[in-house]
């Protein structure tokens, strides 16, 4: 029998923790090809994103998948992101929160050095991700 693994049940108790003290959930995310994310938001195969009440709409923290839409700059997107290319998932505002090891190297789908422009009520991803290289490491956002 194969045991379900243990990080989609840690996601949505650091999630709950989240929201229970009133803090921004985000999350950090390896994008790959099987990750539905605005590939003009990643940043050196990375994507951080706010996935508060108030940023999405039908978030879903699935064992599998977490889904959901959120705007950028105005524009409503569909949001798919596979529980294993999860790094981390933290509150914004003291940086409390856990960090998943990397079930496989990340791709350079969608890096780019455009300009970030997301708009204030949506994910963010303007926070600097971890630097590449080795294990991922969450960074405290003020």
């Amino acid at each position: 029998m194969k045991i379900t693994p243990t990080t989609p049940y840690l996601l949505r108790a650091i999630y709950e923790w989240c929201v229970d003290n009133g803090f921004t959930p985000y999350v950090a995310v390896r994008v790959n090809e099987r990750t539905k994310v605005p590939v003009e938001y990643v940043r050196n195969g990375e994507i951080v994103l706010n996935v508060s009440a108030d940023a999405t709409r039908n978030l879903t923290l699935g064992n599998e998948v977490i889904q959901f839409s959120a705007r950028f700059n105005g524009v409503s997107r569909e949001l798919s992101v596979p529980v294993d290319c999860v790094a981390g998932i933290f509150a914004k505002e003291n940086g409390q929160g856990l960090a998943f090891p990397a079930t496989e190297p990340p791709s350079d789908a969608g890096e780019t050095d455009e300009p970030e422009s997301p708009d204030d009520s949506g994910p963010d991803d303007r926070d600097p991700p971890p630097s590449g290289g080795g294990r991922p490491k969450l960074q405290i956002v003020k």
